[in-house]
């Protein structure tokens, strides 16, 4: 809004007022105003050794974020008690000849299995009887849209089946994993058909696939079942070769990616572990299944749930001690839960 003439004359002119005003203020006032001055905060270096000291800056730091409930949690099982103070929601321990259950926490509870997920998957491709020679393309289509994870399989690697199989079991690799399930014949809709076709032929009747890497929080399984399928996958020597492997190299044009299995316990020289796999999504909580030879016993084990990044593999080691040490008896199930895990259990 343009003001008029005169307006822009009265304001111009009140400037000279002011300032006069001011220098004709009196001298109490003028001493009031500098002891009001004087009385803001004076932060003051410090000198250290001849020379000044600037005061340290505070830096806010914003609150991190709360970490997002697992199912678990939501469902009350993780502040469950048990005898062995394990840190996973869902515990189950079971000899994998005399299917004797020697230990069990929440078995029966379904919940979601993240990359325990790719065990499924690593079954039908090597029950598959397809080339693992063959050439496949990492593809837009293999990008993580459900977490948004990352992949050092860029678009457009081309790696074999057998490699890709490799790093799906070893190092969870999704990008893999997913591109298995792609390029099998009938495609990728057709493949996860399979995959809940074969859970139903084991007796996983509480398992349920959606997609071939674990990222999915619809891809879910009781202890009992994940038993059922690494008593199951564990026949397959091609499976239990490359889950135990510790490391595996690849070359992706003019790079050499070094991969490393993501469970460190197949490294010790106190485990005898015939095959495992991982798994983690925020809504399953961290996740272990292992065959393992305790004391010279083949025991299968399955960790859902655990709490932070280490307690399934902290877990894990309770569990070896406590078979070593001569179990209690007071930790043994009920003898109906060993008969309904017994008439469930495939054989090989």
């Amino acid at each position: 809004m343009l003001l008029p003439h005169s307006a822009i004359a009265s304001t111009h002119s009140k400037k000279p007022v002011a300032k006069s005003a001011q220098a004709k203020a009196s001298p109490a006032k003028r001493v009031a105003v500098k002891t009001v001055r004087a009385q803001k905060p004076v932060i003051k270096a410090k000198r250290v050794s001849g020379r000044a000291v600037k005061p340290a800056k505070v830096t806010k730091v914003a609150a991190a974020p709360q970490p997002k409930p697992s199912y678990a949690q939501l469902a009350g099982l993780h502040g469950k008690q048990d005898a062995l103070d394990l840190k996973s929601s869902v515990a189950f321990v079971v000899d994998q000849d005399t299917k004797e259950v020697l230990f069990s926490k929440n078995e029966n509870a379904v919940l979601p299995i993240a990359s325990i997920t790719k065990l499924m998957t690593g079954v039908l491709i090597s029950e598959g009887r397809l080339a693992m020679d063959d050439i496949i393309e990492i593809t837009q289509d293999d990008v993580d849209t459900e977490k948004g994870s990352s992949s050092r399989l860029r678009v457009g690697t081309e790696l074999s089946r057998g490699e890709l199989l490799h790093l799906a079991l070893m190092a969870s690799e999704n990008r893999a994993a997913h591109a298995l399930g792609r390029t099998y014949p009938g495609g990728l809709q057709h493949f996860v058909g399979l995959m809940n076709q074969k859970a139903r032929v084991l007796g996983m009747t509480d398992t349920r696939y959606v997609e071939p890497t674990g990222l999915s929080s619809r891809n879910q399984s009781s202890a009992k079942d994940l038993a059922t399928l690494v008593n199951y996958a564990y026949s397959d020597a091609t499976l239990r070769e490359l889950s135990t492997s510790t490391g595996h190299q690849v070359e992706v044009g003019n790079r050499t990616l070094q991969y490393n299995n993501t469970n460190r316990l197949v490294k010790s020289p106190a485990w005898d572990i015939g095959l495992q796999k991982t798994g983690y999504i925020a809504e399953a909580g961290q996740c272990l299944v292992m065959q393992a030879k305790i004391s010279g016993r083949k025991l299968i084990m399955v960790f859902l749930d655990s709490a932070g990044k280490l307690t399934r593999i902290a877990d894990a080691e309770r569990v070896r001690k406590w078979v070593e040490s001569g179990h209690p008896a007071t930790a043994k199930p009920s003898p109906l839960a060993l008969r309904g895990f017994d008439s469930r259990i495939a054989t090989n």
